[in-house]
């Protein structure tokens, strides 16, 4: 059963979704002033893909992050939205027959299913350029910052980030075996970068100290391989209603995940240690951290 705790997260979350939702709906709109001239079928198979469902951790992340150094989730949310722009743009393209060939993403036909592959590919393209015009707009923002949160977005997004990352996944696909080190690079940055993002994005944005940048960073990379262990875990435990995508696809195709390589009571006992490790390094923050403590709770216990 779940804790007070537990609940009080899950509820916390939720809200911070549908202020999320609402705000990406209207960026995703045909009035939005980045996207004023965008064809209707590409701009719903957008919508599509980013609007209607997801825990919205990442923008989550980035909000928290943020206020823990006294930023208003008001400054924080076009960062917020520009990371879900790319954590949505990785799953349409994630979604590809090329790449994963999944047919169903949070309950619903993935975009090459609803729409055809080649809107799906463009609607990956804009959600990820959309991403950059909503930090370069986001004026309660210093223009310095911006500019560092878009060279960090960049990294982080690309072939030295999560690109890098699904590339060295696919890669991995065609070898018999993976040592442990190479499939914790790979999760680092396919799942990791952007979750790292959004830790370090609040810092960012809210002009925090270079040490207190650094171990937001290191919070959040805690929190990617822990989201990652779970998300394999889930693969191999939950069933397709439950996880609202297929399930049991991981050892189908040849994934190289660390519960395959260790088995699931290993996985259960790492996922713990990563939940220790990411609360102790919010210690010299004390209770105004809470909140991050019990995300990294919740990612690793989480059942979708």
């Amino acid at each position: 059963m779940p804790s007070q705790t537990d609940t009080r997260f899950a509820d916390e979350l939720s809200q911070a979704a549908a202020r999320v939702e609402q705000a990406m709906d209207a960026s995703l709109g045909a009035g939005s002033a980045l996207l004023g001239t965008a064809p209707d079928r590409l701009l719903a198979a957008m919508r599509h893909g980013a609007l209607g469902g997801g825990k919205r951790l990442r923008p989550f992340l980035v909000i928290e992050s943020a206020a823990l150094f006294g930023a208003a989730a008001e400054q924080a949310m076009p960062v917020a939205l520009a990371l879900e722009c790319v954590h949505c743009y990785s799953l349409v393209h994630d979604d590809l027959p090329a790449m994963d060939d999944d047919d169903l993403r949070r309950g619903q036909p993935t975009v090459h299913r609803a729409f055809d592959e080649a809107t799906a590919i463009l609607a990956g393209d804009a959600l990820l350029t959309l991403a950059f015009g909503l930090v370069a707009d986001a004026h309660g923002i210093a223009p310095e910052r911006r500019i560092a949160l878009v060279r960090l977005l960049s990294h982080e997004a690309g072939a030295a980030g999560m690109v890098g990352g699904q590339a060295l996944d696919l890669a991995a696909e065609r070898r018999p075996t993976l040592p442990e080190a190479e499939i914790r690079q790979l999760q680092a940055m396919k799942t990791g970068a952007l979750i790292a993002f959004g830790c370090e994005a609040g810092a960012v944005l809210a002009g925090a100290a270079p040490r207190e940048r650094t171990v937001l960073r290191r919070f959040g990379e805690a929190l990617g391989l822990a989201f990652q262990l779970a998300d394999d875990l889930l693969d191999e435990t939950a069933d397709a209603a439950t996880l609202g995508k297929a399930a049991g696809k991981d050892a189908a195709r040849g994934k190289k995940t660390l519960p395959a390589l260790h088995g699931q009571d290993w996985t259960r006992q790492e996922l713990a240690r990563l939940v220790g490790e990411a609360e102790a390094m919010l210690e010299p923050f004390g209770e105004r951290a809470e909140t991050l403590r019990r995300a990294a709770r919740f990612v690793a216990g989480r059942d979708r």
